[in-house]
């Protein structure tokens, strides 16, 4: 059973989210309750059922009305309610109690009241013996006297529509008037007499049904003929004690509640005989078997019965000791005061108990069950299905005790949910509300109770995971509990969940999350990455670092800390300290940080870890800047850390990089570098000493020696003056007679060959591959000469044969040399003649082009008046022609240079040239003897056409005096 006293005590408890006892604050319960007393609510919880109703004091104008009055009846239509009180009033309430019109209809106790389908006209009876009918929108009133008292009123559905106005009335006579008018007037028509006073009477399309003494009769208005009859329950009290109740569930199905027996009557057509019956709009002629559907006992008496969809709504009475009829007798309530709270209970055609509610009624101790009663809004159950009624077709219920009138109605999502949340049920009432069953500003509350729970419970991690589904988009909700997770220095758990955007939070929400996660030294990973993954602009770095740095001094300095400080310090533009935690952390990327940022400047006092970070960038990072990391800054580092890494293998690294790239650069380390050389590297080691002149030979040699080194002893030994003794070690340790040759060609020592031959003589092997590779160094004669008698040479004679061989090559490509020398010589002495005899041509082209340029623009001008505009040239030095003798300078003309020094006017070279043709013409010899003439000459020019047929014909003007003396 449900105890909802506070959620009837205030009206306005229907517009908050928790009724039936649950306040909307944020108070915690109280935590000093015994164990004992919470495992027995705890059990009690468990077991209580969720309720079906919801309850509210009935408010407006209904205080105020019952104030000065007793409620005696009510009624509910479609749009308002009616309410009857002892005085003999009517009142009309809207939904919320407030009071639209009021009729002082009779001068007792109303004692039924009745709409018509329409809502146009109310009809009420008083135990003044008068029933009146009031017409709410106009003045029409009705009265009808009947001297008795008068218990039940029912007027026809259609009312205000048929011409004939009827209405059924009743009372204490015993008899049930049909009133109805007639040309004549209003009428009234007896349908039953002689059985007892009528207690109540309902009116449903066309079936009256009423119940009197004996029991329950139901009668056809439009046939009229008596449709059934149902006896009054056994052992029922009298009616005058606890009356009857009757209600039409719908137009063919009829709830009997007489005391404490329930019954279900279904009128059924013969058209209907099927197992499956719905009961709808049916033709009352028709209607020939009416049949108990359902039928049962209960313990309680009944003051009141509604449908419930497919139950029932009961206002139950649970009778005490005394309880009987002799306690029945009084028409006033009575003044023991030991009677209990009415109930409303909600069951089922076969008496199971849905729920079950008890109610703080205004002066319930002093009341009976027949100084209640109940009635029902309109409504047919059409649109109940599952458990839920559609939006806004829920019926309400209605309960009337003589100072008090409450309003039920059905539980909605929003109920559900907050049932659930009263008894801690919070995961079950997230679940009602995302599955969209209430509102959606539900969950802002249902969330901030189901975290309050979790906290309590001390489940922080869970509640911070509901968080995003709980707050959503709430920035202030958000803010609410990231300090509230800072107080209870469990905001790292909520860290992973904060929104960056949508919302977005103050910056100070940002920071404080931040430093909680520094403060923890488990939870600095989680910072490093939320630095990475937050957005800068979200937050201010400098509180952030300033709650980080003490921690560096203190064994709490996790790398992860280093490497979010550094983050920071490069969201705040402090880029040479986040360089300093990156090089410690040997971070990758550094390399590259360094580039982007320009922190070369740094790097002095991290070679090692750079080092350590990637040599190979390193190496070249430190030649690049060693302007500002000597090698010795180097060197002295990495001699520091030596029990941290491999500091040979990274110096000899280094000193390779910076000898390729300046080989006098690490000149103090070249000693070193020869014995990295000899370690790591020795193919590399020649090279060097090839190119290094800043190593001692001495201390190179007795490396070389040391590691074995062969061919570097051979270099050193001979850039020493030790030819001999290299020259040893190339034979007696390598064996290699061609590198020998080739060592004592290099060193042009004549000495060095009889040092050679005279070490080879001993080794016939030798011998032969010496002479083999002897020609053009040495006289093969003077090696044979050499060899003692009887030595046995592998394959002497093709060796000699070779020897041969290559002398007669060499001979016959060295006269073949000189062959091609002397005819490359005669061919450009050649080439030398012929290009002195041409001439080259001088002529004054930027006169000429002024000169073009005056006639095209002046054309008017005479040549005369041109000629003297003609520039002259002021010198042209002190050259004069060799025909004229006139020098240069006083005639503006081209002319003619020739290599054997003689120059001419143009003018003068051509005209002493066309004089000469024609003297030679003059004297041309005999046709016998042209040929010969011409063939001289053609044979003489042949050479100079060969060479340049292609040349303009100033290039083949002769000098006069030359040709002349040549002639």
């Amino acid at each position: 059973m449900n105890f909802i006293e506070h959620a009837i005590e205030r009206p306005e408890m229907s517009s908050t989210l928790f009724e039936n006892g649950v306040e909307g604050d944020d108070e915690k319960e109280d935590s000093e309750v015994g164990n004992s007393e919470a495992e027995d609510a705890e059990a009690d919880e468990e077991d209580e059922e969720e309720p079906r109703l919801k309850y509210q004091r009935m408010g407006g104008s209904v205080p105020s009305i019952l104030q000065t009055d007793s409620a005696s009846c009510i009624t509910v239509a479609e749009r308002m309610i009616a309410l009857g009180t002892l005085g003999g009033s009517v009142h009309i309430l809207d939904f919320l109690g407030n009071q639209v019109k009021e009729f002082i209809a009779h001068t007792a106790a109303v004692n039924d009241i009745a709409f018509d389908m329409e809502s146009e006209f109310i009809g009420s009876c008083s135990d003044d013996g008068s029933a009146v009918i009031n017409s709410l929108f106009t003045e029409e009133i009705m009265r009808f006297e009947y001297h008795r008292p008068m218990k039940a009123i029912a007027l026809d559905p259609y009312y205000v529509k048929r011409s004939s106005r009827r209405f059924v009335t009743g009372g204490l006579a015993g008899n049930l008037y049909l009133n109805a008018k007639t040309w004549m007037g209003y009428r009234d028509q007896v349908l039953h007499s002689g059985e007892g006073p009528i207690h109540t009477v309902k009116w449903r399309g066309s079936l009256i049904a009423w119940a009197n003494d004996t029991g329950v009769k139901v009668y056809d208005a439009i046939n009229y003929h008596l449709v059934t009859f149902i006896a009054k329950p056994r052992g029922s009290l009298h009616p005058e004690l606890l009356l009857p109740h009757l209600v039409w569930q719908d137009d063919a199905l009829l709830v009997v509640g007489w005391g404490t027996s329930v019954k279900i009557v279904s009128m059924k057509s013969n058209f209907n005989q099927g197992a499956n019956v719905t009961y709808k709009q049916i033709q009352m002629s028709s209607l020939k078997r009416v049949d108990i559907v359902a039928s049962f006992q209960s313990t309680y008496f009944i003051s009141g019965i509604a449908p419930f969809g497919d139950a029932l709504v009961i206002l139950a009475y649970a009778p005490v000791d005394g309880d009987g009829e002799k306690n029945f007798n009084s028409t006033l309530p009575s003044l023991q005061g030991n009677a209990q709270w009415p109930e409303v209970r909600v069951v089922t055609w076969n008496n199971e108990d849905l729920a079950t509610d008890a109610l703080p009624i205004h002066g319930f101790e002093h009341y009976k069950a027949k100084d209640y009663s109940l009635a029902h809004s309109p409504f047919s159950g059409s649109s109940y299905a599952g458990g839920q009624w559609a939006a806004g077709d829920e019926p309400l219920y209605y309960i009337v005790s003589p100072k008090d009138v409450v309003i039920a109605k059905p539980r909605d999502a929003e109920d559900h949910i907050s049932w659930h949340v009263q008894h801690g049920w919070h995961e079950e009432a997230l679940a009602a509300v995302e599955a969209g069953h209430a509102r959606s500003e539900l969950l802002d509350e249902v969330g901030s109770r189901y975290l309050d729970h979790l906290i309590v419970e001390r489940k922080y991690a869970e509640a911070a995971s509901l968080c995003p589904k709980l707050l959503r988009g709430s920035a202030s909700a958000w803010e609410r509990w990231v300090f509230h997770f800072a107080q209870l220095r469990q905001l790292v758990v909520l860290v992973p969940y904060i929104p960056t955007e949508n919302p977005r939070l103050r910056d100070t929400a940002y920071e404080v999350a931040l430093v909680a996660l520094a403060t923890n030294t488990s939870s600095h990973k989680d910072l490093l990455s939320t630095v990475k993954k937050w957005p800068h602009s979200i937050y201010s770095a400098i509180p952030v670092i300033s709650s980080m740095e003490p921690q560096l001094d203190t064994s709490s300095a996790t790398d992860a800390l280093k490497e979010a400080l550094a983050e920071l310090y490069i969201i705040d533009g402090q880029y040479d300290k986040a360089f300093s935690f990156y090089a410690d952390l040997m971070k990758p990327d550094i390399f590259d940080f360094i580039e982007k940022h320009n922190l070369h400047e740094g790097i002095r006092e991290k070679v090692v870890q750079l080092m350590i970070t990637d040599c190979k960038r390193a190496v070249s990072l430190f030649i690049q800047c060693r302007h500002i990391v000597s090698p010795a800054d180097v060197f002295s580092q990495l001699l520091a850390a030596k029990k941290n890494c491999d500091y040979r293998y990274f110096f000899y690294l280094y000193l390779h990089s910076l000898f390729e790239s300046n080989p006098h650069a690490g000149r103090d380390f070249h000693d070193m570098q020869v014995e990295l050389y000899a370690d790591y590297d020795p193919e590399m080691l020649p090279p060097f000493l090839r190119n290094s002149q800043h190593y001692t030979l001495e201390k190179s040699l007795e490396i070389c020696v040391k590691h074995d080194l062969l061919r570097e002893q051979v270099f050193i030994l001979g850039r020493m003056g030790n030819s001999k003794q290299a020259l040893d070690v190339i034979i007696n340790r390598l064996g290699k007679i061609e590198e020998a040759m080739e060592f004592v060609s290099m060193q042009h020592d004549d000495e060095l060959w009889d040092e050679l031959i005279r070490q080879s003589l001993n080794k016939p092997e030798m011998v032969g591959v010496l002479l083999e590779h002897t020609v053009g160094n040495l006289d093969p004669l003077y090696i044979v000469n050499m060899v003692p008698n009887g030595l046995e040479i592998p394959m002497l004679r093709d060796r000699l044969v070779k020897i041969i061989t290559d002398y007669r090559t060499e001979t016959s490509l060295r006269h073949m040399c000189n062959d091609i020398l002397k005819t490359d010589c005669v061919n450009l002495l050649v080439k030398l003649y012929k290009e002195a005899r041409r001439a080259i041509y001088m002529s004054n082209e930027e006169a000429e082009l002024r000169i073009k340029k005056s006639k095209d623009e002046l054309p008017h001008l005479s040549d005369s008046t041109i000629r003297n505009m003609e520039p002259k040239l002021k010198s042209r030095g002190g050259t004069r022609c060799c025909i004229c003798f006139d020098p240069f300078a006083i005639h503006d003309v081209s002319m003619y240079v020739f290599f054997c020094c003689h120059a001419y006017h143009e003018t003068c070279l051509m005209d002493s040239i066309v004089s000469m043709t024609t003297s030679k013409k003059i004297h041309q010899p005999t046709p016998r003897n042209d040929s010969l003439y011409y063939e001289y000459d053609s044979e003489g020019d042949q050479d100079e056409d060969d060479d340049s047929g292609d040349e303009d014909d100033d290039t083949r003007v002769h000098c006069i005096l030359c040709t002349t003396a040549v002639g």
